[in-house]
């Protein structure tokens, strides 16, 4: 396995796994197997399920190495491969997400899949077991059905590999569009209506566009709303800083704990703008908060004195096994460390002998009235720091150590703004410092690649948002240097036609791609049939 997080995690696992590329092609074809594709990635606590439930499962393993060659990747090392196998499943009828279970044929064509298969059935799923069976016999027996599946998602996946030149819209359908997504906002807690409820920070911004061109409060109300409850909610990390992924309620309240870098530096980024117009100082407090915990915490470097340096990834929600241990408390513990300070801090953070998630407490301020006391404030500030470092103590959760040149981009564009706009100079020279290693150590011949991990770079950078870092230079000189070399990979990245492109056969590396017409679905003659399986299983 090479030196990435979430392919180390499997090092020890009795399936044989491999490495995507050709050598693993030419193995199928050569023993007559089909191919078993999972894709996942470090922080995904559904693979970690999956994983503990069936690839570290003897009998489960046996069944996969007689009956497929089987691949792992990890989905952020490979964005390219990933997205051509989710539009796969996607054209199948099926929700895509991670872990991602995909068979191939030898070519590396797909035929079937799914995403979270348990161990037993449940949740409306099939026994992974069964499916593996059933799979590989359907792959023996009916090779007709099997090319028909081939043959339908090949075309699919052909149309969205060449996507045509769009045609321009009117200006009044940017207004159209955001009028009917208000229609999607909860006006009480902020977010989209129901659960699980993720911050989607570039949907957001979109409606804050629509207030700064209309005027109209309905758009500037429903940014507000959202970024408040997500800065008092338990989807923040009131101790350490940073934002979870989502919240698996409607109320912000319990988050699926991982840490990602894009979505902290997408919200930065958002926060930032809001707080430009509102001067809210929670806005700014959390900015701060949140920029200190990605310069800390996620924090690498290539060599312990260099001068550069860039942003891991990000971190795991489990620790010891367990999803979210590190982030919870119970009252007693709040007691002990806090002493005489512990009513208010406890009356502020919802701290109960009860606890608020399943017997402990996730710390938020969702109902705190009093945050405007100064003097409460600070003893609040006080008890963090103190609670911060009883934490420090704790088994972590893992951290994902890739550098991913976008992910970077979008932080170094999301400080150079915000130390533009709340006067941190510290934070224009971290972006200037980031830009650096992307520059220094992701590039070979003057082409930007993907990812750096364990002292190398590897897989030419993706399109979706090599263009990032383009943006910092609105904010002034120091940054311009930054502008023109994304400028630079960005055209490298763009055809005439104004996108990104996939310019290659199923099996082969391709350089990003984006969305095309819609495909119809191709559902699978004889093959296993797989259902809606449990929502959160879904979201990795």
């Amino acid at each position: 396995m090479r030196p990435v997080p979430n392919l180390l995690q499997h090092r020890d696992n009795p399936v044989h796994w491999r490495p995507w590329g050709p050598d693993a092609l030419a193995e199928a074809r050569q023993e007559g197997k089909p191919i078993l594709l999972s894709i996942g990635y470090a922080a995904c606590h559904w693979c970690h399920v999956m994983a503990h439930e069936s690839f570290e499962n003897q009998e489960i393993a046996d069944l996969m190495n007689g009956l497929f060659v089987n691949i792992k990747v990890d989905r952020e090392e490979r964005p390219d491969v990933d997205t051509i196998y989710q539009a796969a499943l996607a054209m199948m009828g099926e929700h895509g997400g991670w872990p991602l279970t995909m068979f191939l044929t030898p070519e590396g064509e797909p035929f079937f899949g799914g995403t979270y298969f348990p161990p037993a059935p449940r949740f409306g799923r099939p026994a992974f077991p069964d499916v593996l069976q059933r799979v590989a016999e359907a792959y023996k027996t009916q090779p007709d059905a099997v090319q028909k599946n081939v043959q339908s998602l090949r075309g699919g996946l052909a149309k969205l590999s060449q996507p045509e030149a769009g045609k321009g819209f009117p200006a009044d359908v940017l207004e159209q569009t955001a009028a009917a997504a208000l229609r999607l906002i909860d006006p009480l807690h902020g977010g989209t209506v129901g659960a699980p409820k993720f911050p989607q920070p570039v949907f957001f911004r979109f409606l804050w566009r629509a207030y700064l061109r209309s005027g109209s409060t309905l758009f500037r109300d429903a940014v507000l709303i959202t970024l408040s409850r997500l800065c008092q909610g338990g989807i923040y990390d009131h101790l350490g800083g940073g934002f979870a992924r989502y919240s698996v309620d409607s109320v912000w309240l319990v988050p699926h704990f991982e840490k990602m870098l894009y979505d902290n530096a997408l919200l930065v980024d958002l926060l930032t703008e809001a707080w430009t117009e509102t001067r809210d100082p929670r806005f700014a407090e959390r900015t701060g908060e949140t920029v200190a915990w990605a310069l800390t915490d996620l924090r690498t470097a290539a060599e312990a004195d260099a001068a550069d340096f860039a942003f891991a990834s990000a971190f795991d929600a489990d620790s010891e096994g367990v999803e979210g241990k590190y982030y919870v408390w119970t009252e007693a513990e709040i007691d002990a460390l806090l002493g005489d300070d512990a009513p208010t801090f406890k009356a502020a953070y919802d701290v109960t002998l009860d606890g608020n998630w399943e017997g402990a407490t996730i710390l938020n301020r969702t109902g705190d009235r009093d945050s405007a006391d100064p003097d409460r404030e600070h003893r609040l500030a006080t008890c963090r720091t103190t609670l911060l470092a009883a934490r420090a103590g704790r088994v972590p959760p893992q951290r994902d150590d890739k550098v991913l040149a976008d992910w970077n981009g979008l932080m170094i564009v999301a400080l150079a703004r915000a130390a533009a706009a709340l006067d941190q100079p510290s934070w224009l020279e971290a972006a200037t410092q980031c830009f650096a290693f992307v520059r220094n150590r992701m590039q070979q011949d003057g082409r930007l690649l993907h990812a750096w991990c364990a002292g190398r770079a590897r897989h030419a950078a993706v399109g979706d948002r090599v263009g990032g870092g383009c943006r910092p230079a609105l904010l002034g000189s120091r940054p311009r240097r930054i502008f023109h070399v994304g400028r630079r990979h960005a055209r490298h990245h763009c055809p005439n036609q104004g996108g990104f492109r996939q310019r290659h056969p199923i099996g082969q590396r391709h350089d990003g791609g984006s969305a095309g017409p819609p495909v119809p679905h191709h559902r699978q003659p004889a093959l296993p049939r797989t259902r809606r399986r449990h929502r959160s299983a879904v979201l990795g």
